[in-house]
């Protein structure tokens, strides 16, 4: 639901006014951004199972990312970017909107962590590489894509990784993120764009035309009685990679 900029028209002006308007409640778990705290423990066990696999022994430990850089993008207020700070990394948070990265840096010091938060477009900040870099239900939000993986590829360091996740172009994305979730309440409603999806297949063309190799999807979904979990086999409502070079 977070998003960054990559050119100055990448995102589109009531994007970045619609998750201004959301910044102070987001680090309230029952308010607008509900979902996303619902859905963060499913994402990060699939981050911390790739640190795991991509570094081998040296990442099985309870600070995995010790020595490591990590960066955020489309960091939002820090859903992401504090438990990896708790791993060990040194992490940095980017998002485009200004008003995300004040509430993200406040709440960061009342947690003790020490992670550096920019607002501005990521292809013009000057930050160098990362041995880890994630977007998390962001590059449905970006108008340029290419341009958005392009300038994700330029921080990946050599031997790094990076994790991606958003909804798939589908009927049933549609149905139940756009018609149903935002209906309801459960996604504030303009988050979404479905037109804006973008498909497995898109995204690993995309991500091939950058230099990187895009590993199997893998479909977050929900169910009665499991909630949100991650799947193997429906990808129909959203996923998420690992990239690599």
């Amino acid at each position: 639901m977070t998003k960054a900029n990559v050119t100055n028209e990448t995102i589109r002006p009531e994007e970045t006014a619609h998750f201004a308007a959301l910044a102070q409640q987001w680090w309230d778990a029952k308010g607008p951004m509900a979902s996303l705290h619902q859905v963060n423990p499913v994402r990060l066990g699939f981050i911390r199972d790739a640190i795991d696999t991509h570094w081998g022994e040296e990442g099985r430990t309870a600070k995995p990312m010790t020595n490591k850089r990590a960066l955020d993008v489309g960091c939002g207020a820090g859903l992401v970017c504090e438990p990896m700070a708790r791993w060990g990394a040194d992490v940095t948070g980017v998002d485009a909107t200004a008003e995300n990265i004040a509430v993200a840096s406040t709440h960061a010091v009342g947690a003790g962590l020490d992670i550096r938060y920019l607002a501005g477009e990521l292809a013009s900040l000057d930050i160098g590489q990362f041995d880890l870099v994630t977007a998390l239900e962001v590059i449905e939000h970006v108008a340029d894509k290419p341009a958005f993986i392009g300038s994700l590829a330029d921080r990946l360091a050599s031997g790094g990784l990076m994790v991606l996740s958003t909804p798939n172009r589908t009927a049933a994305s549609k149905l139940l993120l756009v018609e149903m979730a935002e209906r309801v309440g459960y996604v504030p409603r303009g988050t979404h764009h479905w037109g804006d999806f973008i498909t497995p297949d898109e995204l690993r063309l995309l991500l091939s035309a950058a230099g990187l190799t895009m590993g199997d999807p893998v479909g977050i979904n929900w169910r009665p009685g499991k909630g949100l979990h991650l799947s193997n086999r429906d990808l129909s409502v959203n996923y998420i990679v690992t990239v690599t070079r």
